[in-house]
């Protein structure tokens, strides 16, 4: 991502939004630790939406670390968060947005005034490659490639990207394959493995656009067992 990053002609610095460490620069070193926003998982540090948003709010003020508005100052910034982790990060997204910095998020949790929001999109999967849940990274790798005049969210860019959604999308079709109990525990398996702060709620529908079918209350059962088995 950083190298598509300097090929769309912008200076890139790589940052990760922690759980365990509030937002740090990649380059940064730090003892090992365990901390998550997903709610499976036994480290996780919150269990709703308020809690993930206090945490992550207490977490920066005794970390001493930079925000989001503070990046932005000092140039365009492209996020890509997963819902969870998007969801903790509610506050200093809106106060990004209020700061009218050109900003793109691929993913997260809800549209931030202020923010140009592309949300994760099952659909382009097949064109992009890989996994679902590594889909917001392609994504975002996908979107520098049709930005071509150095403005990160510019009408022409927001407008190639668009055409080649609507050309490269595969659409969904409701004649989904069927799957055993163990193929979909499978698939948990790995797809937790993958991204660790993924909800249930988000996997099962990274299954279902992938064109696989497993009713909701099944999923939610098998989903169940699966990480009660980790």
């Amino acid at each position: 991502m950083v190298d598509a990053a300097v090929r769309a002609g912008f200076t890139a610095e790589l940052w990760v939004v922690s759980a365990g460490l509030g937002l740090q620069p990649a380059t940064a070193s730090f003892p090992a630790y365990a901390a998550t926003f997903n709610t499976a998982h036994e480290d996780s540090v919150a269990s709703t939406r308020v809690d993930r948003r206090l945490w992550w709010k207490g977490l920066q003020d005794r970390m001493g670390a930079s925000t989001l508005v503070e990046l932005g100052s000092r140039g365009p910034v492209l996020l890509v968060l997963s819902e969870l982790y998007g969801s903790a990060l509610t506050a200093e997204l809106r106060e990004l947005g209020n700061a009218g910095t050109d900003v793109l998020l691929v993913g997260g949790a809800e549209e931030i005034s202020g923010v140009y929001r592309v949300p994760a999109n099952g659909s382009l999967r097949k064109v992009l490659g890989g996994t679902l849940t590594g889909l917001n990274a392609r994504m975002a790798v996908s979107w520098l490639a049709h930005c071509e005049d150095g403005v990160l969210t510019s009408p022409a860019t927001t407008e190639s990207w668009a055409r080649w959604v609507e050309r490269s999308a595969h659409r969904e079709t409701y004649n989904r394959t069927s799957m055993t109990d163990a193929e979909i525990k499978k698939f948990i398996r790995v797809s937790v493995a993958e991204q660790h702060d993924i909800s249930r709620t988000r996997l099962h529908r990274l299954l279902r656009d992938s064109g696989r079918a497993c009713e909701q209350k099944r999923f939610a059962n098998l989903y169940s067992e699966t990480m009660g088995e980790r």
